[in-house]
């Protein structure tokens, strides 16, 4: 890594392919927003030759859609894929937003690639959230290198970032953590600021100098010797530690030198079981070269240190009725096994899916099976369903090229799969199969819409049908009480994409309104009350009496109805009338329009006609003795409380408790996790944590997380009540 000067490009304008595994690589680009992915993915793709007929890189994707988004939020909002070729390998590279809001392109990502490599600015350092996906992979053993860029920012300082990489990402073992690469420095401006013309190698003992514009190979000077020398040292150390040769460290430490070759191949060991984490340095837009400065070291880091597919284990997959299925990692000859691992449309194509596939292979024109299930929390609903494939193709800038098929451990864009959604599987018509869904967030943000107009009532369902579709970070819910179209999102820019889509992609406007909880009534103490519905207005009259008892019940108990009519004041055909009729005005409420839960309705008393009594009659008696009854009574309102969990750092949890507290929350415990965080657990009424998803990342710096779920409700504060009747009667 870092000896070779010969680059083997992929043609410009040919699609990239690949016909076995073994010359595949699939690495995820993971960083914070403003760490500089895009620019690198940009970078590596010129120096790989992947560039259009100007000369220019073009942006890498599977849809055009996206660039008026972008454009407008001024960051990345999709997973993108580049496919390079490099030394005879085809390397597919996954760009994903940073931003904490678009986590669910991300996770896609990381279920699609084999290793992730991280991209760390010089000058901003490593961010809260870039730290969790770092434990996360580690817990699933994804190989992982580390680049740190923005090398050309006056303030940064390469040194230093290695140091906070180590101690961030290294845990108990740092020196599993080291550069392969030092920065090569230019004159001193001005300024006092040093420029990055280059890169030191510390094993091939080389200097990488891109000043002139093209990568040149020199001999060190006597001024870079003792910072590579003690470096190299630190290096060896580390590579050595991780051999599979136990007498290598000996050896080494009594003298012996360890050939360059020997070191790279334990090097390359090392990074495709992941234990061990070389760190890599960029500056592709530090000089106007033609090769940015690092992404030749990059390139050959990815095809010759990070696994191939094989390595990969395969998700565990289940025939439809849920048997376990062995499947053998990256299987050419076996059953046909691929995901989809992102949905999205084309202005000209219609929907065009991201597939990986795990095993087998996938042709054009081959009819598979798709199996949808485990999103049914999302809005989504399981689904077994044939569908016929189209032309199958790679991404070039915004063009598609056609390949012939994807072999196992291939990514693959399939055109014209109507019905198949992210996170579904495909598989043989004769053989189906489903793989486990991969671990999604849970959309915590509430967005309340309704449609601008009559024209787009009429698209608005199915246009919010196919958005949840594409991305199953957002759940879709039609509350039941209070008749909202309720679209779950994880944050203000997730909700702001959302509605753009809608707009341009659907050609659905809508209204954004306030959302509402699902507030509830019940009777503070016991009150009685008489219903009397008696009318003769010539003809059939109606008439029916009742009087009823009511008295709270404890939280969860619901609509208690008793009968205790003697003497058959009401005769016994009629008292299901009267429960019916209490029951449906307890639905509808008796005070603010809310249900009326937890009560025991007892029927007393009543009288009846022979001729002009009715069922009708005494179902209109029932409500109105519900009414009377609590007319003489004070009414609760009841608002519902969630149980929170919020993981957060430690230097946070005093500033995190206080906030809860403020937002009328009950802290019922704290419990200490790994890596220097804490779980709080704490009761708060939903009213008050409807934008907790944003004000949490704020209060954090990005830094935490939570889950909530509903426990009960619970009487509301009168003056809280009052000012959301006040609201009500406003509205």
């Amino acid at each position: 890594m870092g000896d070779k000067t010969q680059t083997h490009p992929g043609a410009a304008g040919r699609a990239v392919a690949a016909d076995h595994p073994a010359s595949l690589r699939n690495v995820v680009l993971v960083g914070h927003s403003g760490s500089g992915k895009t620019t690198l993915v940009e970078a590596l793709a010129l120096t790989a030759g992947a560039v259009n007929r100007a000369g220019r890189v073009e942006d890498g994707g599977t849809v055009s859609d996206y660039d008026e988004i972008e454009h407008r939020q001024q960051r990345s909002v999709q997973l993108s894929l580049v496919p390079l070729e490099w030394d005879g390998i085809k390397v597919n590279v996954l760009d994903t937003p940073g931003y904490a809001d678009f986590v669910g392109e991300l996770r896609a990502g990381l279920r699609a690639a084999d290793a992730a490599l991280f991209v760390v600015s010089a000058s901003d350092g490593v961010d809260g959230s870039t730290r969790m996906v770092w434990e996360e992979c580690a817990a699933v053993g994804m190989p992982r290198a580390i680049v740190v860029t923005h090398l050309e920012a006056a303030r940064a300082d390469f040194e230093e970032m290695t140091r906070v990489c180590a101690e961030t990402f290294g845990g108990d073992d740092p020196d599993a953590v080291l550069p392969l690469y030092l920065p090569l420095h230019g004159p001193q401006g001005p300024d006092g600021h040093a420029p990055v013309t280059g890169l030191v190698g510390l094993l091939s003992q080389k200097l990488f100098d891109y000043s002139s514009g093209e990568r040149k190979e020199s001999e060190p000077g006597p001024e870079q010797l003792p910072d590579m020398t003690q470096a190299r040292n630190r290096l060896i150390e580390g590579i050595i530690s991780e051999s599979e040769d136990e007498t290598l460290m000996d050896r080494y430490l009594g003298g012996e030198q360890v050939e360059v070759k020997t070191l790279i191949e334990d090097l390359e060991r090392a990074v495709a079981r992941g234990s061990f984490f070389p760190v890599l340095a960029a500056a592709p837009a530090a000089v106007g070269a033609r090769q940015g400065i690092g992404t030749v070291e990059l390139l050959e880091l990815i095809t010759r240190g990070f696994p191939t597919p094989f390595e990969h284990p395969t998700p565990g997959v289940t025939t439809i009725d849920g048997t376990p299925r062995g499947i053998k990692p990256c299987d050419v000859d076996g059953p046909l096994v691929a995901e989809v691992v992102k949905t999205s449309s084309d202005p000209y194509v219609g929907r065009i899916s991201l597939v990986r596939v795990f095993s087998g292979a996938l042709r054009p024109d081959q009819t598979v099976h798709v199996s949808g299930h485990g999103m049914t929390d999302r809005g989504h609903e399981d689904h077994d369903l044939d569908e016929r494939i189209g032309a199958l193709s790679m991404p070039f800038g915004k063009q598609q090229r056609p390949v012939p098929q994807a072999v196992a451990g291939d990514l693959v864009c399939v055109a014209k799969l109507t019905r198949a959604e992210t996170g579904d599987t495909l598989s043989a018509k004769d053989d189906p199969l489903v793989m486990e869904p991969w671990r999604m967030p849970d959309p915590l943000l509430p967005l309340a819409i309704q449609a601008h107009s009559k024209a787009d009532e009429d698209k608005l369902s199915q246009g919010l049908a196919r958005l949840v579709a594409e991305d199953p970070t957002m759940r879709l819910e039609q509350n039941q009480d209070t008749h909202q179209v309720v679209l779950w999102c994880l944050g203000e820019a997730h909700a702001d994409v959302a509605l753009e889509r809608l707009r341009t992609r659907y050609g659905v406007q809508v209204d954004v309104v306030p959302h509402r909880v699902s507030l509830r009534e019940t009777f503070a103490h016991r009150s009685a009350g008489r219903g009397r519905h008696v009318k003769q207005s010539g003809g059939h009259g109606q008439y029916a009496i009742c009087e009823i008892e009511v008295e709270p019940l404890p939280g969860g108990s619901g609509i208690e109805f008793v009968d205790k009519v003697v003497g058959g004041a009401v005769p016994r055909q009629f008292i299901p009338s009267v429960e019916k009729g209490v029951r449906a005005q307890a639905a509808r409420g008796v005070a603010a329009g809310h249900p009326l839960i937890d009560v025991r309705v007892t029927l007393l008393d009543g009288k009846a006609h022979s001729v002009d009594s009715s069922d009708a009659a005494f179902q209109t008696a029932g409500a109105l003795a519900l009414r009377e009854a609590a007319a003489e009574a004070r009414i609760h309102l009841l608002e519902p409380v969630a149980e929170v969990s919020v993981l957060v750092g430690d230097d946070y949890v005093g500033a995190v408790m206080s906030d809860l507290s403020g937002r009328r929350g009950r802290v019922l415990g704290t419990e200490q996790t790994a890596g220097g965080r804490t779980v709080i657990r704490a009761e708060v009424p939903e009213i008050e944590i409807g934008r907790y998803a944003v004000d949490l990342r704020s209060l954090s710096h990005g830094t935490a997380r939570f889950d909530r779920r509903y426990v009960r409700h619970e009487p509301m504060p009168a003056q809280v009540a009052e000012k959301v009747r006040e609201q009500a009667g406003d509205s």
